[in-house]
């Protein structure tokens, strides 16, 4: 029979049996191996409170706390979120990790203008 991924969609591998994780979007029960798994890291304290409590605290060098949540979730709902995209027949045989995108900055530690836009006074230095 034909099969769709080399590893059926499941890191089971050997075991006969997963206990089911519940989908953090929609509850749905999951195989805890077929669930998609990602790490939602935050700042406790949200931006606006973080430079009065800087300000208020005792210690220079306090590094304010970071919530780290599992999140679990269920084939469909990671789709539908875009935290995995569906690929072609060719690219699901691609095992390379993705590109890491982390946003923010360029090679030259500058935050990247928005694309229809243009830097300020970048048509100053064109002329």
């Amino acid at each position: 029979m034909t099969q769709k991924r080399r590893n059926n969609g499941r890191s089971k591998h050997g075991r006969g049996h997963v206990k089911p994780v519940r989908c953090s979007n929609c509850s749905r029960c999951v195989p805890k191996d077929k669930a998609i798994s990602r790490f939602l890291i935050r700042n406790m304290v949200e931006s606006a409170a973080v430079r009065d409590i800087t300000e208020a605290s005792v210690f220079q060098e306090y590094a304010l706390p970071k919530l780290y949540i599992k999140t679990l979730y269920c084939v469909s709902c990671a789709i539908h979120a875009h935290i995995v995209r569906v690929r072609s027949r060719e690219g699901r045989r691609d095992r390379t990790p993705p590109v890491r995108f982390r946003g923010g900055f360029n090679k030259d530690g500058k935050k990247p203008a928005a694309a229809g836009t243009g830097a300020p006074g970048a048509a100053a230095a064109k002329a």
